[in-house]
């Protein structure tokens, strides 16, 4: 998914345009400038009276800072201000265990603090993405335990390549005067070949007959899923060996990038076989879309307190009396 499609989707402005997004600062790469224009043909509005017509002035090129997209774990407020939260997803209990202010490694350390050595060392699973610093900490900490990366992340980062590598294809085919085949055709190529529609399902077919890059970084996407087909840890780390070597070879620098990111984290990976499947963080994008609907509910948080407070209580599986009052 492109980053303009993203802010088109959450925070469109009638009548201008995105451009194309480049680093604020290359050295440092901490922060991403996007232009906005106004449209080719469309009229400007009147910051007075509200009508429109033809411009011809304009105020200097102002800069606005805007909320950071990225919601790895959870941001709670605006200027890079973010959370670290546990969560307890085992078949007994799922729920919030543990809230930290700020995603550093220091955040994650004081967690294992608080849970103490002696249960930290009884730990049997640990479900995560691939956030280095949460890395670093659980090898430290939870060593004896098995570390999974599971399919919901690997998946995801795959469907964001092939999403790239479709979109600058339908760009340069535009360019170079080609019938615009690519359009339209995005959840042809990111859905489950069972889960498109009629309309859908005739598209990639369509699409399926030329040789298009697209075509082959979504044939790739595919073959990936017979991944988690395997129980053996080794045939499954064969199989994994194999795909990141095609799809080194493919050409395709987004799919590149994913075969790069699989290989660095292969036994994470296979850890995923080691559990036997029994975890999955598909549970923890749930509770992070509550801890959204609960900042969105309350507009937002002045303190940490506040927002702890609330998280615990909706999402803490709290116990609770039978009664808020006694009855005589």
């Amino acid at each position: 998914m492109q980053l303009k499609t993203i802010l088109n989707h959450v925070q469109r402005h009638k009548s201008f345009v995105y451009q194309e997004a480049r680093w604020a600062n290359p050295k440092t790469k901490n922060e991403i400038e996007i232009p906005i224009q106004p449209r080719a043909n469309g009229q400007a509005i009147c910051s007075k009276c509200g009508c429109r017509a033809s411009s011809y002035d304009r105020l200097p090129a102002r800069r606005f800072e805007f909320v950071p997209l990225w919601q790895i774990e959870v941001q709670w407020q605006q200027g890079h201000k973010y959370l670290t939260l546990v969560y307890q997803i085992d078949d007994g209990s799922k729920r919030l265990l543990w809230t930290g202010k700020d995603r550093t490694t220091k955040t994650f350390l004081r967690f294992f603090h608080m849970l103490g050595k002696e249960r930290s060392g009884k730990l049997k699973f640990v479900c995560s993405d691939m956030w280095k610093p949460y890395l670093k900490v659980i090898a430290k900490k939870a060593s004896q335990a098995i570390h999974v990366l599971d399919r919901f992340h690997i998946m995801q980062k795959m469907s964001k390549a092939i999403d790239k590598v479709r979109a600058g294809e339908a760009r340069q085919m535009k360019a170079d005067g080609y019938e615009e085949i690519l359009k339209h055709s995005r959840w042809c190529l990111l859905k489950r070949p069972e889960n498109l529609t009629d309309k859908q399902t005739v598209k990639l077919s369509e699409l399926l007959k030329y040789n298009l890059h697209s075509v082959r970084a979504y044939l790739l996407k595919e073959d990936f899923q017979r991944f988690w087909e395997y129980v053996s840890p080794g045939w499954a780390a064969k199989f994994l060996d194999q795909w990141c070597t095609r799809t080194m070879r493919s050409k395709l620098e987004p799919m590149k990038e994913v075969a790069r990111t699989l290989r660095n984290h292969r036994e994470l990976l296979l850890n995923w076989f080691r559990a036997k499947g029994a975890l999955s963080s598909g549970v923890v994008e749930g509770f992070n879309n509550k801890v959204k609907l609960t900042t969105r509910k309350s507009y937002g948080f002045r303190t940490y307190e506040a927002i702890e407070t609330a998280l615990y209580h909706n999402l803490g599986a709290l116990p609770e009396p039978d009664f808020t009052h006694r009855f005589w």
